[in-house]
């Protein structure tokens, strides 16, 4: 049977023991030494079990009180441990470097169209104009019927679209939009529509199968063509930060009478005729004209009092101008390098 000296012995050995451990794993292999099933408080329970009746009261305590100390102690030496092996990791971490984390990732930046459609955005909202959203996939009513374009009219082989499985359409035009804005807002309303649009396209320089226009309208009292053009080229000074040459010429579009197309003098070659304007020296940019009464009458606005005007700006040609992109086709192909230049537009 422990003397009192002998528990004390075994608290000193314990702490010995303990001061000799550097890490969990060795601490964890002190504790089963004195915890274990085989280990030194198991030795003193089969001492317990086997004393004498009148000394297992004062035995017992004995043994709780050392238990109390070594488990105390080793909670603490757990501690100091954990603590140290965490401080020896965090000052071991690699320093961060924020230069080498920016130069390993560069930031990206907006696409090129999506720059020319903000610019566009802020110049016509400054003119009065609202900015609505309209989905891409719509029905054949809002993409043709509502625009004078009844089934089996030749105009819409001009806008060989995507057709879904449920009847609906992928829109050919921003154009798409007008009878839903004009029954959203009635008249007198000014409002541009930005979106992107579909058609089965030959794709060559300056066409493609997808492509982004913004449609707008404005429709109040005694309006004409003189409104439309005064818009378009204050929109397009703005936009290049210079005048720009632009010529009107007649265009048959079912939605608009009388129609027109506003060509813009090819920014790439200076007009002198190249594969993004197909030798012309000039570019299709803006499909317009006044809003043909049957697509009012559509909307719900009264023609005996109302006229307006309406025009399909090609942002993609738009921006292929203002960017100096020679082939339409840069812009859908995702080549990092090619978009890159743009970071800083």
């Amino acid at each position: 049977m422990q003397t009192t000296d002998g528990y004390e012995t075994i608290y000193k050995e314990f702490i010995r023991e303990t001061n000799l451990c550097a890490d969990l794993d060795t601490l964890e292999a002190l504790r089963l030494k004195y915890f274990g099933k085989k280990g030194v408080f198991n030795d003193l329970a089969e001492e317990l079990k086997n004393a004498e009746p009148e000394n297992k009261r004062d035995i017992g305590q004995k043994i709780n009180t050392l238990k109390a100390q070594i488990t105390s102690l080793f909670a603490s030496k757990q501690t100091e441990i954990s603590e140290n092996v965490y401080k020896t990791r965090i000052d071991n971490c690699p320093v961060f470097d924020e230069e080498l984390l920016i130069n390993k990732n560069p930031l990206g930046s907006y696409h090129p169209i999506t720059l020319v459609q903000r610019t566009c955005e802020e110049i016509f909202r400054g003119m009065g104009f609202t900015i609505e959203d309209y989905s891409e996939i719509t029905d054949d009513f809002n993409c043709f019927e509502a625009l004078n374009i009844p089934p089996f009219h030749p105009a819409r082989d001009m806008q060989d679209t995507y057709y879904l499985s449920n009847g609906q359409v992928l829109k050919t035009h921003t154009s798409a939009a007008q009878n839903t804005i004009m029954k959203k807002y009635g008249a007198p309303l000014r409002a541009v529509f930005p979106g992107r649009c579909f058609r089965n396209e030959a794709i060559d320089a300056c066409h493609e199968n997808t492509f982004f226009q913004m449609e707008g309208i404005m429709i109040d009292k005694d309006i004409s063509v003189s409104n439309l053009i005064y818009f378009m080229k204050t929109m397009l000074s703005e936009v290049f930060g210079h005048e720009v040459k632009v010529r009107l010429r007649p265009g048959f579009f079912p939605f608009v009478e009388p129609g027109f197309e506003l060509d813009i003098n090819c920014q790439i070659c200076g007009g002198k005729g190249c594969p993004s304007c197909k030798n012309s020296g000039w570019l299709e940019l803006c499909p317009c004209g006044m809003i043909h009464p049957k697509v009012l009458e559509y909307g719900g606005i009264d023609i005996e009092e109302y006229s307006g005007f309406a025009f399909g700006l090609g942002l993609t040609r738009l921006a292929m101008m203002k960017y100096g992109v020679k082939d339409i086709r840069t812009f859908n192909g995702g080549n990092i390098k090619a978009l890159s230049q743009f970071t800083n537009k």
